[in-house]
């Protein structure tokens, strides 16, 4: 075998490939520039309040359902939280099999029930059903189990990717309807008949809402707070939460594959070899709006990712009640490689925080790609 033609040939095929590769690239658009998104009028703001009114008990019951294998870590994690410190309804978190859910893109938790569990406490069923992103959205149980709440007259809201678990349950059909705009295409492709709804980061038709991406059930979780509660209980935990206003405006346009985006996805996940353990240590009572937001955000650098410790693997229980399996038990953590603690900052500002430390340590690019994954506009002066 004449070795030098081979090598060659490889040189010429790897060559080929980076051209394609390059060429691909450059027909990507560069970075939309930022637009405000115009307000929402009072009437379609008053239409979704009254869409998300208990459709049951004057006290609701809120249960968040994932599968066990990768549920989407700020999704099931930071409705729970929010809706716990509003206290106005009974709030539960379930996975379709017994034993722990392993989130992603980190934590490991226990959830409260299995939907078996649940189906025999409650089988009059629950008010509202939150669907977090999955790693399947075909799982036979979880789908059977969407559909009989439905039927019982849940209202099913859809966080994130979790409207393609809806919509794989057959409640999408000819509504209207939004999502992450990573998943848009293959939703509308999957489900012709959904009628896709820009610049709306929460959509209500027929019993079924949907969101857009991850960080889009901050204030989902608000708006549902004001159907149950009010508005002045929905601004009082807004405030608390660090938010001094939010509806459902959202600039669609700015949330796209992009040159950069791709480019520095690419860049990182090259560096496989140079991925960092990122320590975060767990005390009892941590906030889980705030750990979830932490941890899902410097795991999705494709630089680092989050690992909890603690000096024990008994799971701790958070601020709200779940509870929390640490990844390793360990005293400590390398100083370099360790994450400050979680503090008692308002979630949405310690957000922020986050994004411009990973910006500081892996460079701006790199913030805005994970801002991009949670689909968060960046507020000014946050950079």
């Amino acid at each position: 075998m004449n070795w030098r033609v081979v090598r060659w040939s490889g040189l010429g095929a790897i060559a080929l490939a980076a051209t394609v590769f390059a060429g691909w690239i450059f027909t990507l658009p560069p970075a939309p520039p930022a637009a405000a998104a115009p307000p929402i009028a009072k009437e379609e703001a008053e239409a979704t309040i009254a869409a998300l009114k208990p459709p049951k008990r004057a006290r609701p019951l809120i249960a968040i359902i994932g599968i066990n294998d990768a549920t989407e870590t700020t999704d099931y994690l930071m409705p729970y939280g929010i809706l716990r410190r509003a206290d106005i309804a009974d709030v539960v978190t379930l996975a379709t099999q017994p034993g722990p859910m392993t989130l992603f893109p980190a934590l490991k938790v226990e959830p409260h029930a299995t939907i078996a569990a649940f189906d025999a406490q409650h089988p009059e069923g629950a008010d509202y059903v939150i669907v977090p992103a999955m790693s399947r959205d075909d799982d036979p149980s979880a789908l059977q189990w969407i559909r009989s709440q439905a039927a019982r007259g849940a209202i099913v809201i859809g966080v994130c990717v979790g409207a393609k678990v809806v919509a794989s349950a057959g409640l999408l059909d000819g509504k209207r309807a939004t999502t992450h705009w990573y998943s848009l295409g293959e939703l509308q492709a999957r489900h012709p008949s959904i009628r896709y709804v820009a610049n709306r980061r929460l959509v209500v038709d027929g019993g079924v809402a949907t969101t857009t991406g991850i960080s889009a059930s901050m204030p989902m979780s608000l708006t549902l707070i004001e159907a149950i509660a009010g508005r002045g209980k929905a601004e009082a935990v807004g405030r608390d939460l660090g938010l001094a206003g939010w509806d459902a405006r959202h600039d669609s346009n700015a949330f796209q594959f992009t040159r950069p985006f791709a480019l520095t996805a690419m860049r990182n996940a090259m560096a496989f070899w140079n991925r960092e353990p990122l320590g975060i240590e767990l005390v009892p009572g941590v906030d889980e709006v705030s750990l979830a937001l932490v941890a899902d955000a410097w795991s999705r650098t494709f630089r680092s990712r989050a690992v909890t410790f603690a000096d024990s693997a008994d799971a701790l229980a958070t601020r709200g009640g779940i509870r929390i399996v640490p990844d390793q038990v360990a005293v400590d953590w390398p100083t370099q490689r360790r994450l400050p603690a979680i503090s008692v900052e308002p979630p949405a500002g310690l957000l922020d925080q986050t994004l411009s430390a990973i910006g500081a340590r892996y460079a701006a690019p790199t913030a805005d790609l994970v801002a991009m994954q949670l689909e968060y506009q960046r507020r000014a002066g946050a950079r």
